[in-house]
């Protein structure tokens, strides 16, 4: 599978401002003394630290988000807590993983946070023992489903999967997948690869454990000479580039093109669609648990939520309205299989894909 070039940026808060919302990561120190209460619903978590445990120091963040969306977590995260310095990692999930892998096989993990695509990935990190269990209270207002029981990830955002159509060149919208292994789309169609991102490969998973879907469905993309590249900012490319007239992608990234004028239309098939969360979790590993603490309950609080709703994400959190052009999170119909199924098959579908499709 092609790789993309790892970055590690590190900002002083004081660089941060100068490049919110565009620099690829941010490193900026944070502070505060907030109080962690005990878990609440997940005997297993961790113990709260002390009220009076100062919130500072060094946070190492790895994550797979976009650039210019960590950067703006970080600062959002970084004017509340000026006392830590946040470093951050990002590149797509698989990567992000690997690297993650390789430290905790050398006993040397440097991540204090990681935040990537989905659930089945943290599924498999919890199974290893590589999470520390975080009841955060403001999870509160997130739904079970997007939430691990023992407190070991939560969901940050509400991601589909949908279908992006160029306008110009497609005049009766969809309303369903089977639009991809018709003849219409034959040829016109582009999906990314689950081999490099992590929401594909939970999709491949979803889709091929649904009923009216299965490997035949994929056999059939094939068949449709179905176009698969590297990630889902290159699917979007190259349907609002009219390259294509079809693609699978993230919702959000199909929202934003059409705000800023691209011939693009975001359809959610009838059938439903496959729902990534981009979870949260400290790793055990930590070395700045109460920095790690103090991150995770900004992401999830009522500001972080809204921060994610100012930059098109769905808000995972209850009462955050979404924002224009996608559905509340109370309103997809979310496609969705076995966590634990789906990680423990994640490797053989990805190779089974890769088999079917050509090695895409």
């Amino acid at each position: 599978m092609k790789r993309v070039l790892l970055q590690k940026w590190t900002l002083s808060l004081f660089a941060a401002a100068s490049v919110f919302g565009l620099a690829a990561c941010g490193s900026q120190p944070s502070s505060s003394t907030p109080s962690q209460p005990a878990p609440q619903s997940a005997p297993t978590a961790a113990p709260a630290e002390p009220a009076s445990a100062k919130v500072a120091g060094t946070l190492s963040f790895y994550t797979s988000q976009p650039d210019a969306d960590a950067a703006a977590l970080i600062d959002g995260f970084s004017k509340k807590y000026p006392d830590v310095k946040v470093e951050l990692f990002r590149s797509g999930t698989e990567e992000v993983i690997s690297r993650l892998q390789a430290e905790a096989q050398a006993g040397q993990v440097k991540a204090d946070v990681l935040l990537v695509a989905d659930a089945p990935t943290f599924a498999s990190l919890k199974k290893q023992d590589l999470l520390l269990p975080y009841a955060s209270p403001e999870a509160a207002d997130i739904p079970a489903e997007w939430k691990d029981a023992d407190g070991a990830y939560t969901g940050t955002k509400v991601m589909a999967t949908v279908l992006a159509v160029n306008s110009s060149k497609v005049k009766t919208l969809p309303d369903s997948w089977k639009v991809l292994t018709s003849p219409e789309a034959a040829g016109k169609a582009i999906m990314p690869s689950p081999l490099y991102s992590g929401a594909a490969a939970y999709n491949v998973g979803v889709l091929t454990r649904q009923n009216d879907f299965g490997w035949d469905y994929i056999a059939g993309l094939k068949t449709n000479q179905m176009t698969v590249t590297k990630g889902n900012g290159a699917v979007l490319k190259s349907v609002a580039g009219g390259e294509k007239d079809y693609g699978m992608v993230v919702d959000y990234l199909v929202a934003r093109a059409k705000k800023e004028g691209s011939p693009v239309e975001l359809v959610y098939p009838n059938e439903g669609v496959p729902v990534i969360t981009e979870p949260i979790g400290i790793m055990k590993a930590t070395k700045n648990e109460a920095a790690a603490k103090a991150f995770v309950d900004y992401v999830l609080s009522e500001e972080g939520q809204k921060l994610a709703s100012s930059l098109g994400y769905t808000p995972i959190r209850k009462g955050v309205e979404a924002p224009e052009g996608l559905r509340a999170q109370d309103q997809i119909k979310a496609l969705s299989a076995n966590i634990d199924e789906l990680e423990a098959a994640r490797e053989a579908d990805k190779k089974k894909f890769g088999e079917m499709m050509g090695g895409n």
